[in-house]
């Protein structure tokens, strides 16, 4: 197996999961080019009893054959072609029955892009709960991995599942895209010189998504890139925007006018808003979207600050969604250097205010250690004023079980912050704001976290603590 970047957690659970003493049946999930199957396929070093992989927008019957064609490559004896899924999977037991053991003790069969394989009224999932509740389970010796980027299917029919599959599966691994750490490691593993400000440059527009940074060549800049990538004419995620949400889901129509409504809103929109907005029925339908979008990644939600439940949130968190949306939709500039002559103005200040809040909230871990508050229990939030639709608002909000609060203003800069008269005034009127609208009694903590951090002149003694661009590094 290859050094691989970062996934060491992953790869203790299929450390774990070879060496157990009963079958396994593990599901991995996560974004669409998170790298899931590069996970697997390393890990095992493509040495399995059985593989196979679905195909996208196929119908049954090419599933079935595409399977025994599976069958025939590792099974090294002919098997004959059948109708139903449930004659396909007794073709694997049969298989896996005549075949030793392999990678510590384990039969490893890992089925990639199962949803591909759940065609509409194919009895997939019933002859995959067959498979493993008449056969695999009562077996001590089987590791069955299963795979997919539509995250909902996974969810849904997997982990959640109510019939056959309840509590069957036995492990998940949820794979997140890199940090910046791990982004850094992955640039210099493939001698790609880039400073700590242009990896999160990098960050704010592709979110640390593997598949992405493969794209990255060495001997141009990273406006280059930027430019090669996504406004280039055959640029290699010209398109990426439209398959990504296509190839996840259906009726994806829906998802989009989210999405799109969501990048508008820095802070984010209520159900109620999202349905106004976008002029949806306020039903299951809108239930099972917002839920699809969220578990795919593509959004949060959460709490405001002393907000009810009903009251939450939903924030767009997915960094190319956002880019797209802001400089590659619909451009003015039929320009293939578009990003290289990119003059910034008041989108790009907003798009890298917004995004660099969201690398931030991406990076909390390192945001804790380094204000040496790993070990204590708190809450992130973010809050705005109700007295005024402008009024005092605070990026984020981390309330402490040591009846401490940080207050944490988020700027992305090329240079370090100044903090001037007018700005000391406003840090000063939104504390005392927050302080008395949520008649809090804990201590309030100014936190800076900036690119280059904050120049220490006359107005710096109102700040507690600082975090740096530097600190979200930390892997």
């Amino acid at each position: 197996m290859m050094q691989m970047i970062g996934r060491k957690e992953e790869r203790a659970d299929l450390d774990r999961l070879t060496e157990s003493e009963k079958s396994e049946f593990a599901v991995v999930f996560g974004r669409r080019r998170v790298g899931k199957t590069y996970l697997v396929n390393e890990y095992f070093d493509k040495k399995f009893t059985f593989y196979h992989t679905g195909m996208a927008n196929t119908e049954m019957a090419t599933q079935l054959k595409n399977f025994n064609s599976s069958l025939l490559k590792y099974g090294n004896m002919p098997y004959p072609e059948v109708t139903t899924w449930l004659e396909s999977f007794g073709q694997l037991i049969h298989l896996l029955s005549n075949t030793k053991k392999r990678r510590g003790g384990k039969k490893v069969v890992f089925i990639d892009e199962m949803p591909w394989l759940d065609t509409p009224r194919s009895g997939f999932i019933q002859a995959l709960e067959y498979f493993w509740n008449s056969w695999a389970s009562s077996q001590n010796d089987i590791l069955l991995i299963v795979c997919g980027s539509s995250t909902s299917w996974m969810m849904n029919k997997l982990i959640k599942n109510h019939g056959g599959l309840h509590n069957r599966v036995t492990w998940q691994i949820h794979l997140s895209p890199f940090n910046l750490g791990e982004c850094e490691e992955y640039f210099q593993k493939h001698n790609i010189e880039m400073n700590r400000h242009q990896i999160v440059e990098n960050y704010m527009i592709f979110g640390g998504i593997p598949y992405y940074l493969s794209l990255i060549q060495k001997q141009f800049s990273m406006a280059q890139n930027i430019d090669n990538l996504c406004f280039a004419q055959k640029g290699m995620l010209k398109n990426e925007f439209e398959n990504l949400y296509a190839s996840l889901f259906k009726n994806h129509d829906k998802h989009v006018k989210i999405v799109e409504v969501l990048s508008k809103k820095a802070k984010g929109l209520t159900r109620e808003e999202i349905i106004e907005n976008v002029q949806l029925s306020n039903g299951g339908g809108l239930t099972k979207t917002l839920e699809e979008l969220e578990l795919c990644g593509f959004i949060r939600r959460y709490k405001a600050f002393d907000k009810l439940e009903r009251q939450s949130l939903f924030q767009l968190t997915d960094f190319f969604t956002l880019f797209y949306f802001n400089f590659m939709r619909n451009s003015k500039f039929d320009d293939e250097h578009y990003w290289t002559n990119f003059i910034e103005n008041a989108r790009h200040r907003t798009w890298s205010g917004y995004a660099f809040e969201q690398v931030c909230l991406a990076h909390l871990p390192q945001i804790k250690r380094k204000l040496g508050i790993s070990g204590i229990l708190a809450n992130t939030a973010s809050w705005r004023s109700r007295e005024s639709e402008n009024g005092a608002q605070i990026d984020l909000l981390i309330a402490r079980n040591d009846k401490v609060i940080n207050l944490c203003e988020i700027k992305f800069s090329n240079s370090q912050f100044v903090i001037d008269k007018k700005y000391d005034e406003n840090l000063r009127n939104k504390r005392e704001t927050f302080r008395r609208e949520t008649k809090t009694n804990k201590a309030l903590h100014f936190t800076m976290i900036t690119t280059y951090g904050v120049q220490h002149n006359a107005y710096w003694g109102n700040i507690h603590s600082e975090v740096t661009m530097d600190d979200l590094f930390v892997v």
